[in-house]
């Protein structure tokens, strides 16, 4: 094994723990940034260009006839083809968190629809499920089985919010581990079947899976019920007759206490399973070697390579398969970077290096990423899924736009979790629903002073009903800053004068009598 590390240009920033890689025509490519996409990358997909040790982000495009696709981290891919030896394929992408921490219980799927020498054309279709449809999750795993000259997908584990009947005032927005049900999904005609079979009691997330023809490994993985990470090692055996599909599933010995672990093939029967945590503060330096054959699975201990100071001493760490036997890893960055949230980034070659010289570019094979934003809910936790691909073909990318991350705007400045004023007090650690609207995320309101900004309600202290009145109303909204400032600066509606009707000459005369019979009613009575 081989450690070296590679430098990044600019934008190293959006790759944060929680995201995922594709593979498309030999190259690799980054999905799950940090932050909603900006102008310069709709998408939210990059093409990882890394040449001489240094990594670029080049911006990829979606067809028209695409669905809008959402940054998802931490949710869960494989690929599918028509039949197991297919070189053709697409990538199924389920679940994941969105850049305001909702989860996602969307499927979709990603083709490559185009490729030129400077540009590649994906396409993206949102599935409609019906059935037993798993809810919203992120750090599980979906498979593709084939039995019979038939494939289904198999989707397993994950964490979800806490049911909106159980949830109070102090553990809003904790999650709960989804309960230990397997999903058939058979995407021909959008049906799902759950099962729920005796050897599964505990749910697990960030835990490893391996498909094989009709058989599924399932390896390690973090339990949120009793904060344990599975010694066990799961074997689903899937069977689709004509009939009703059959599921069992059996616990063979030899499993590893591991969670977030990253798997990577170097052959057509080996894989390398690396990283991962033995507990919340222990990560795992050791490697092991996966070998399936004949229907049986056998894990070993490997070498490990020579890990650096900073892995070793580091408190977390985060990565995803790259194919081929590389993989690439990430630890946090010095906190006294320049660039915030930068992380140090380094690729990990399983192969020797007679076999290493034979590739000579780096092609993905899996799902799935690893490490649990240390942010959000357990930490470090993630999972890793696997498909496999064979050819590496290459195309001149030099010409092709280079992503920049110093064109985009703040991403301070977007979000829920911002700083709207002075006297914010929103957090997201602490943060607890305050109007009746509120979920997962705190109400807000946008002011209409010069560009705009968004501010919280709840800081400006509006109340319900005047803030469902301001949403259902079309009218403009200042902050408490801008307010007085908004009126200061308002013109005086200027008053319409009243235009004097000119009056009839007949009616003229008879007022010019009327007063004049007055006047003299008024002297007569003076002088009496």
């Amino acid at each position: 094994m081989s450690l070296q590390m590679v430098s990044t240009v600019s934008n190293s920033a959006l790759l944060q723990p929680g995201f995922s890689l594709l593979n498309f025509g030999g190259h690799v490519f980054f999905f799950g940034q940090k932050g909603w996409p900006k102008r310069s990358c709709p998408t939210g997909v990059f093409l990882l260009d890394i040449k001489q040790n240094e990594l670029k982000m080049k911006p990829a495009l979606f067809s028209k006839d695409s669905c809008y696709l959402p940054p998802l981290r931490y949710p869960a891919l494989c690929t599918l083809r028509s039949d197991a030896r297919s070189d053709e394929y697409q990538y199924i992408i389920h679940g994941g968190k969105t850049p305001n921490n909702d989860l996602s219980d969307k499927i979709y799927f990603m083709s490559l629809v185009s490729k030129t020498s400077k540009k590649m054309t994906f396409q993206c279709i949102e599935k409609d499920l019906c059935g037993d449809v798993p809810e919203a999750r992120y750090g599980h795993t979906i498979n593709v089985v084939h039995s019979r000259g038939k494939s289904m997908s198999v989707l397993f584990g994950g964490r979800s919010y806490t049911p909106l009947a159980q949830r109070t005032t102090e553990k809003w927005n904790s999650v709960v581990d989804c309960l230990p049900s397997v999903f058939l999904i058979d995407f021909e005609f959008g049906c799902c079947t759950s099962y729920i079979l005796p050897e599964l009691q505990d749910g697990l997330s960030f835990h490893v899976s391996i498909a094989r023809d009709d058989t599924i490994y399932i390896l390690g993985g973090h339990s949120l019920q009793n904060n344990t990470r599975s010694p066990n090692l799961y074997k689903l055996k899937i069977d689709l007759p004509l009939g009703s599909p059959s599921v069992t599933c059996t616990i063979l010995p030899g499993g590893i206490s591991v969670s977030s672990a990253i798997v990577t093939q170097i052959s057509d029967t080996e894989f390398v399973l690396v990283g991962g945590y033995h507990s919340d503060n222990q990560k795992r330096l050791v490697c092991n070697t996966i070998v399936l054959e004949d229907s049986k699975i056998e894990i070993v201990e490997s070498a490990s390579p020579e890990w650096t100071p900073d892995i070793k001493h580091c408190r977390m760490w985060f990565g995803c398969d790259m194919g081929k036997g590389s993989v690439l890893l990430g630890i946090p960055g010095a906190s006294k970077q320049l660039i915030p949230d930068a992380n140090y980034f380094y690729i990990l070659k399983c192969k020797g290096a007679e076999e290493d010289k034979e590739e000579e570019l780096i092609t993905q094979i899996c799902s799935q990423t690893s490490s649990e934003d240390p942010g959000d809910s357990t930490p470090f936790e993630d999972s890793e899924e696997f498909c496999f691909s064979a050819e590496a073909n290459s195309f001149d990318i030099d010409d092709a736009d280079t992503y920049n991350e110093d064109d985009e705007e703040d991403e301070s400045e977007t979000g829920y979790w911002i700083t709207c004023c002075a006297s914010c007090n929103v957090d997201i650690n602490t943060w607890v629903p305050f109007y009746s609207t509120e979920l997962n995320k705190p109400a807000m309101i946008l002011c209409s002073s010069g560009a705009g900004h968004w501010v919280h309600a709840q800081c400006m202290d509006l109340s319900e009903t005047m803030l469902l009145r301001l949403s259902e109303a079309n009218v403009k909204y200042f902050c408490n800053k801008h307010v007085d400032l908004h009126k200061g600066l308002q013109t005086p509606q200027k008053q319409p004068t009243l235009k004097k009707q000119p009056m009839k000459p007949l009616r003229r005369k008879k007022t010019m009598r009327l007063l004049t019979s007055m006047k003299k009613s008024f002297l007569r009575r003076l002088f009496e």
